[in-house]
């Protein structure tokens, strides 16, 4: 890689100075300096997909950061093998979940090239970073009293090592949210998200390109104090961890998809995807976006999502957003099979009927395990 090497930075919707960035980069003496705008293609080979499998982690994480490493890595792959280069080498710790989805991404990508962590490797902590960068003449850049670490895309925002943030008995700081209006008193706003076969295509009628779409929702949502999560995390080798997000974007085209599939798909494909989607979420959340079983998952996903096609108007209001109606040239919603009105066509005494072949087994069961209590008190007397 040169005596320097090189430097890649990916623009992946980050409130960052890339122009710093670079300067810095220079500074050190790198060879040549890289920045990759890959916003698109995070929202169409990342996002979306996240979208159409409703990946949220445990419930609650919606997979922004886990999502854009595995973008990162194939970039600076392409750059690794543009530079000939012989070995790659990234930030990570050997506490976090990341190096998993680096370096196993990297061995798949690039089998042949060495992984190098120097943080993983000199076992540094937070500060000891602070300290080496400070004496070797290397600009911080956050405040020695603020090294947050941030992370963030056009998808979310986490912020750590800040106080006591990995205390789950403690409160986020206030000046820990950077996307969020937690105090919005906004008057309500509806909004219809438009979708095809699974991903948000437009906004109230008008197509939209992925990129603005994300950011548009985004904005609009942590204007309303909307997509913020702290909660009890478990990692990848099941310890506990606490985490803060904000991510409204996410939160909210989820909603919205979760929604109007619920519309489109059978009882039976709902209960099923619900399977489908957790185990997605995990393979992401674990560094095992490679594995086989991710795309075989796809399969299905995408299968369902022929159907997810619609208009979801959702209800944004201070603290929360609600989808209030819905409608899809697949919808499943027959007036006639469930209306109280004339216009039903379905004779009420199949009910009774149907009731008792439904509730057949479970009063077989019940009975017989009443009698069988009855005789073993009977006996114990």
């Amino acid at each position: 890689m040169g005596s320097r090497g090189n430097t890649v930075t990916c623009d992946v919707g980050q409130n960052e100075n890339f122009d710093e960035i670079e300067r810095r980069a220079k500074m050190l003496g790198v060879k040549k300096h890289y920045l990759l705008d890959v916003k698109e293609e995070l929202v169409r080979d990342y996002i979306f997909k996240a979208i159409k499998a409703n990946a949220l982690y445990e419930g609650y994480y919606p997979l922004h950061s886990a999502l854009h490493r595995y973008l990162i890595v194939k970039k600076v792959v392409e750059i690794a093998r543009k530079e000939k280069a012989d070995a790659i080498a990234h930030g990570n710790t050997g506490l976090g979940n990341d190096q998993m989805r680096y370096d196993i991404t990297f061995k798949t990508y690039a089998p042949d090239l060495e992984d190098i962590a120097p943080i993983r490797e000199l076992n540094m902590t937070r500060d000891q970073e602070v300290e080496y960068c400070i004496k070797n003449g290397i600009p911080l850049p956050r405040p020695k009293d603020k090294p947050y670490s941030i992370d963030e895309n056009i998808y979310g925002r986490f912020v750590g090592d800040y106080g006591d943030a990995e205390d789950p008995t403690v409160p986020t700081p206030e000046d820990v949210f950077g996307l969020i209006d937690r105090n919005s008193t906004r008057s309500p706003l509806r909004l219809t998200i438009n979708f095809e076969n699974g991903v948000p295509v437009g906004i109230n009628g008008e197509t939209m390109n992925p990129v603005d779409l994300i950011q548009y929702v985004g904005e609009i949502a942590a204007s309303y104090g909307y997509g913020w999560i702290d909660f009890t995390e478990t990692t990848v080798v099941g310890t506990k961890i606490r985490q803060t997000y904000e991510c409204p974007a996410a939160f909210t085209l989820i909603k919205a998809h979760m929604d109007l599939e619920k519309l489109v798909l059978t009882k039976r494909e709902l209960k099923f995807k619900h399977l489908v989607d957790i185990k997605w979420a995990e393979l992401v959340y674990d560094g095992l976006w490679v594995d086989p079983l991710r795309e075989a998952l796809e399969a299905f996903i995408d299968k369902t999502q022929e159907r997810v096609t619609g208009d979801v108007t959702l209800e944004f209001r201070p603290n929360m957003v609600m989808p209030i109606a819905r409608k899809s040239p697949f919808s499943l919603y027959r007036k006639d099979l469930v209306t109280y009105g004339p216009e039903s066509s379905v004779r009420q005494i199949m009910g009774k009927h149907f009731t008792e072949l439904w509730g057949a087994g479970s009063l077989v069961s019940y009975y017989v395990l009443q009698e069988r209590r009855a005789k073993k008190d009977y006996k114990s007397e």
